[in-house]
């Protein structure tokens, strides 16, 4: 297996315990790679890159690409070369996406790109906050929720191993974003009726942590870290 490296400013944890200013432009990190996830300054709308071009996706349905200036709190990326290929002939979930992700190993960290016609895709889209910043718990309860159906479009995203828990998120953290690029958003859940399963084993971790007084003093190991991932990454009871 070829070494591959994945590049990531900031944790997963930080975003969870609010630190929402960005502080590394989307020009610069595009350097590091041609695909990937995360999202802008204040959490102003969900980022996906693919095929090297940066889009932001916003609360209000909006989906722009990003300039070279914009600035990212969190987000991940890498050079997409995948391992393996799965054509899809029968529907799949996203618990089923993961289950075919780690089907080999879950001891590395897992880009994966799904590309097909989607008999539905759920989505949310957290909405720009304003300082001081709430944990992402409760930046969530405000989220733009959006189901689409019959729909083609593309699945970015990661699978973090479970030693990786507060640096990514265990069981999968995927954004998608319509074929012509117009719609998307953080994804819930979805059902793939056919199309492209790419997944491209990343085995290096290129690490960039903020230097700023909020990422200091935050508090990165919470007891129940696990719950608040849970509660951010899923749809709210």
């Amino acid at each position: 297996m070829p070494r591959r490296r994945v590049f990531q400013t900031s944790l997963m944890s930080a975003l969870i315990a609010g630190v929402y200013d960005g502080d590394l432009s989307v020009g610069e990190l595009l350097t590091h790679g041609d695909f990937g996830l995360g999202t802008f300054d204040s959490l102003d709308g969900e980022m996906v890159v693919l095929d090297g071009v940066c889009y932001r996706m916003r609360a209000d349905g909006t989906v722009t690409p990003a300039t070279s200036t914009d600035e990212t709190p969190f987000a991940v990326v890498m050079a997409f070369v995948p391992d393996q290929v799965i054509e899809v002939t029968e529907p799949v979930d996203m618990a089923r996406l993961f289950e075919l992700v780690g089907a080999e190993s879950e001891n590395y960290l897992y880009a994966v790109r799904v590309t097909g016609h989607f008999a539905s895709v759920t989505t949310r889209t957290v909405s720009v906050q304003t300082k001081p910043y709430p944990p992402l718990r409760d930046a969530v309860r405000g989220q733009a929720m959006m189901t689409f159906t019959e729909v083609d479009g593309a699945i970015a995203g990661f699978e973090t191993p479970l030693y990786g828990r507060g640096i990514g998120v265990p069981g999968g953290h995927v954004h998608f974003i319509t074929a012509d690029r117009s719609r998307g958003g953080h994804v819930l859940d979805f059902q793939l009726v056919s199309g492209t399963i790419e997944i491209c084993v990343g085995t290096d971790l290129d690490l960039r942590l903020p230097l700023d007084a909020e990422f200091e003093d935050a508090e990165l190991s919470p007891p129940d870290l696990d719950a608040q991932v849970h509660a951010a990454e899923t749809q709210p009871t």
